[in-house]
């Protein structure tokens, strides 16, 4: 028999929630870690979608990246994520910087998403915790052709990038919103993988020439979830986990 503190306990081991940045909420967010569970669900962000999914599926637990709880809640509306999850009895986990920084966490899988290799950490947050990861192109890119590699291991049409000054062979990542470290990144990298970037920042870079790639946030972290599953499904073989069909990303291209 699996309980909610087992998963829990066994993220902690390879992701500690005590290593998520100051800002975040991650750890065990809705419900006790008593419970019993015969089915988890995994995803990106809690939606009311996904709750309902996992109600459907009668899911005793659902594991996401992002908090569903973040900021302080004032007021519980009836309609709310929070409040679904309490009255339909699940509980929920949600690993957020925590596994960003992970050993094969976010990060990691995000490196291994667009081949890169020598990954190593970059920029120390504290003792083998590191913000972002660099690693290597086995051959040289231009930027357009590095863009458009990263575009296509993401599965994300709606890539955009900076064209940096020279080829690209060593390259820094950081999964999600990451662009605030750019200035840090282009110190040991020819080009920065992210996923949100504001438009001060594209600038920024193309000042210093550098090749900056902006891949959506939702594509540079969901393939993490799915690594996960893996992970848990091997460890935990008498629960049933899966991925909400429901969890995609809210942001569609044009073109």
């Amino acid at each position: 028999m699996t309980y909610v503190r087992y998963i829990y306990n066994y993220i902690d081991r390879f992701a500690p929630f005590d290593t998520q940045m100051d800002f975040d909420n991650s750890g065990l967010i809705i419900g006790s870690d008593d419970k019993k569970v015969f089915k988890a669900m995994l995803c990106l962000d809690i939606t009311k979608e996904v709750v309902e999914e996992a109600k459907l599926n009668s899911a005793q637990l659902i594991i996401s990246h992002h908090p569903c709880i973040f900021n302080p809640i004032k007021r519980l509306e009836p309609d709310s994520v929070p409040y679904m999850l309490a009255a339909y009895g699940i509980t929920a986990i949600c690993a957020h910087t925590n596994l960003d920084m992970a050993q094969g966490g976010v990060n990691d899988v995000l490196c291994e998403k667009i081949g890169l290799t020598n990954v190593t950490g970059l920029l120390p947050v504290s003792e083998n915790v590191y913000a972002c990861r660099i690693g290597e192109l086995e051959d040289p890119l231009s930027p357009s052709e590095f863009a458009q590699s990263v575009s296509k291991a993401l599965h994300y049409k709606g890539v955009t990038y900076t064209e940096g000054d020279c080829m690209i062979k060593k390259v820094a990542v950081c999964s999600g919103a990451g662009d605030d470290l750019l200035s840090q990144c282009f110190d040991s990298a020819d080009a920065f993988v992210t996923g949100e970037v504001h438009h001060h920042i594209f600038l920024q870079a193309k000042e210093l020439g550098k090749t900056l790639v902006c891949a959506g946030h939702y594509a540079t972290e969901a393939p993490a979830m799915d690594a996960l599953l893996k992970i848990l499904d091997k460890n935990f073989p008498d629960v049933e986990f899966v991925r909400a069909k429901s969890d995609t990303n809210p942001q569609k291209c044009v073109y």
